[in-house]
């Protein structure tokens, strides 16, 4: 389908660098009792405008950025008849303010989706391109990573602790044998699976899961084992912390993993929020909240940024990151993207370089699930502003750059899942520029993981609500069928 210009204006919402405000001040109070206090009077108990104009953006939204519109919320426009609040709202709480707005108006011109329902029948279109979708295997439990064997067969990860293997469109009954054990819990589980480049002279398989520590404690790590038969042998542990250091709770693990060369990029997320925010992504002596670069076999390349400096987690390649979901190489330009999920609003896609840092939680765009403000800055000078952010937050998930043929209108292009509004979306790009996105299809589950296969079609692997997944795949209509 086509993006009209309010949906497509929702999606693309660009970083609007505010002020760096006071971080010293009062945590904050909630944003929606704060709209109801202060500004439903003249703008309506929904955004819907009464004295006061509508606040249902973007279709009403002046050309502002956010902290344009947190000054006009401090400072007000008393020629048109609205008071400033400086007074009684301080700037984290102007922010959290702007977040609530946009939370509420992209909801009422775009409502999340219900249960997800059955795969469309016949073709569709995108921008550019016609395609179909059809269903590779039913029946999976969270199915959250996929990868390609040189062979055709997929592996399919269930996040309950299972490794699948699809067999040329079959869903085999028995799952691989000596999985590690998984925490399987809230959002820990088993998580990403990869095949080594070099599966077919030595048949190493990557996973990613929640490690079980003591009590309520795990961790995310990462190993590797050959796959024989139908059993993982000779395993080795590729990333882990010492078990004193696991933390408790069961959320932010991150998990993604990327092979470029002889290196592999893995992301670690920050492992606690709200009141338990670690703040270790600012933190270069401990893994959370950052993305990772060793060898194959797990050594730390010397080159790494904080290799040599004493005390530091030494496979550190950059940092600042909270939950970050998806990691994608586009092998043309080199661009590592990572997409990660704010709190509240301030969901991110990064461009991931060498040692930089990516700014959680000293600036973002979102605020605290009970509605209380993060931050009172969105921007920090020596950090890196996200390339694209959303609010509300649309969970984004995976990314993949579309390298096949099948879709020539697509080349290049960048995929992204979302788990929140069930969305497939495509965004073009310039180097580390945006240039254009689109909503490819909304309402078929929580897509968790994107893949090209070897035939040069999309693979997406879909969590279904309330009942087993699927694996899917874009198929391309030709000219007349």
């Amino acid at each position: 389908m086509r993006l009209t210009s309010v949906a497509f204006s929702a999606l693309l919402c660009f970083t609007a660098l505010a002020p760096a405000l006071n971080a010293s001040e009062p945590k904050g109070r909630d944003a929606g009792q704060l709209y109801a206090d202060f500004c439903s009077g003249c703008h309506g108990a929904q955004l819907e405008g009464g004295k006061g104009p509508s606040l249902i953006w973007p279709a009403a939204k002046p050309k502002q950025s956010d902290d344009a519109i947190v000054k006009v919320i401090l400072q007000g426009r008393p020629r048109l008849g609205m008071p400033g609040f400086a007074r009684a709202i301080n700037n984290a709480e102007a922010h959290a303010l702007v977040v609530y707005l946009h939370e509420v108006a992209t909801h009422r011109l775009d409502p999340a989706p219900g249960p997800d329902g059955a795969l469309p029948v016949g073709p569709q279109t995108s921008a550019v391109e016609r395609y179909r979708i059809e269903s590779v295997a039913e029946g999976l439990d969270v199915p959250w990573s996929l990868s390609f064997l040189p062979d055709g067969r997929i592996l399919v990860t269930e996040r309950v602790g299972r490794l699948r293997i699809i067999d040329h469109g079959k869903l085999l009954e028995a799952p691989v044998e000596n999985v590690p054990q998984t925490v399987v819990h809230d959002e820990s589980g088993l998580f990403s699976v990869v095949a080594s480049p070099d599966f077919a002279r030595d048949p190493w398989v990557y996973l990613s899961f929640a490690d079980p520590g003591e009590g309520d404690r795990t961790m995310l790590k990462i190993v590797r084992a050959r796959l024989r038969g139908n059993r993982l042998v000779d395993q080795q542990t590729v990333f882990a912390v010492p078990r004193e250091q696991y933390q408790h709770g069961y959320v932010l693990y991150g998990g993604r993993l990327v092979f470029s060369g002889p290196y592999l990029y893995f992301s670690v997320g920050e492992r606690g929020m709200e009141e338990h925010t670690t703040g270790q992504a600012q933190n270069v002596t401990v893994p959370n909240g950052k993305i990772h670069r060793v060898f194959w076999d797990g050594t730390i390349p010397p080159d790494n940024p904080f290799a040599k400096r004493p005390g530091s987690f030494a496979s550190i390649w950059a940092y600042g990151v909270r939950n970050p979901q998806g990691l994608a190489l586009d092998r043309k330009t080199g661009v590592l993207w990572e997409s990660e999920h704010g709190p509240r609003g301030g969901d991110e896609l990064n461009a991931i370089e060498r040692g930089k840092n990516y700014g959680w939680p000293i600036a973002t765009f979102g605020m605290n699930y009970d509605g209380t403000p993060v931050s009172a800055k969105t921007h920090q000078a020596g950090m890196q502003d996200p390339v694209l952010h959303w609010t509300p937050s649309i969970a984004p998930s995976e990314l993949e750059v579309y390298t096949g043929d099948r879709f020539p209108r697509w080349k290049n292009s960048l995929f992204l899942g979302t788990l929140a509004t069930q969305k497939l979306l495509r965004i073009t790009t310039d180097g580390k520029r945006i240039t254009g996105a689109e909503e490819v299809f909304k309402g078929l589950g929580r897509i968790r993981d994107i893949k090209i296969g070897p035939d040069g079609l999309i693979y997406l692997a879909i969590e279904s609500i309330g009942r087993l997944g699927r694996v899917a795949r874009l198929v391309p209509v030709e000219d007349g069928r």
